[in-house]
């Protein structure tokens, strides 16, 4: 268990499924935003698409170089677990390495932006599809073990209370 800041405390696995939380709807808003050239804000597509993706690798590194490190060291038993969330979090990157490369055209575009945004909408599907799944084995298959206690060495800041940019 993790103390909040107020005090009480909160199950990790709990706190994890809140990031995961905000990670969807932060996705949710991208994709909202698709149909606009300036989202809610004023931010440009390219800001909004690039302030996601910083913040989902930022949860995803954090797991991957922290938590998950951590918790195999506690659960030797999760390293297949562990193993096939990491190579998702692979898939997930390509996902988002594409998504800028497209964010950034079609900020450049003025030929055929509504091809461009169709393109990103696309991949932002794609990419929802596979965060719902993978969030939802992730608590599943490690949530437990992480209410048993994980050590903590850095690793709850990027995971668990991530900023975007």
């Amino acid at each position: 268990m993790a103390s909040s800041a107020d005090g009480r405390t909160a199950a990790l696995s709990a706190q994890l499924a809140r990031a995961h939380r905000d990670l969807r709807r932060h996705l949710t808003e991208v994709r909202t935003g698709l149909g606009r050239r300036r989202p809610a804000g004023g931010d440009t597509l390219l800001t909004h698409c690039l302030a996601f993706c910083t913040a989902l690798t930022n949860h995803h590194q954090g797991e991957d170089e922290g938590l998950f490190a951590a918790l195999v060291r506690e659960r030797p038993d999760l390293a297949p677990t562990v193993a096939a969330l990491v190579e998702d979090h692979g898939l997930i990157a390509g996902i988002l390495t594409r998504v800028r490369e497209l964010a950034e055209e079609a900020e450049r575009a003025t030929a055929s932006p509504d091809g461009d945004l169709e393109a990103i909408g696309r991949e932002l599907d794609g990419l929802a599809a596979i965060m719902e799944s993978h969030f939802g084995y992730e608590e599943r298959a490690i949530g437990a073990a992480l209410d048993a206690g994980v050590p903590d060495d850095g690793w709850r800041e990027p995971v668990l209370h991530f900023r975007a940019p």
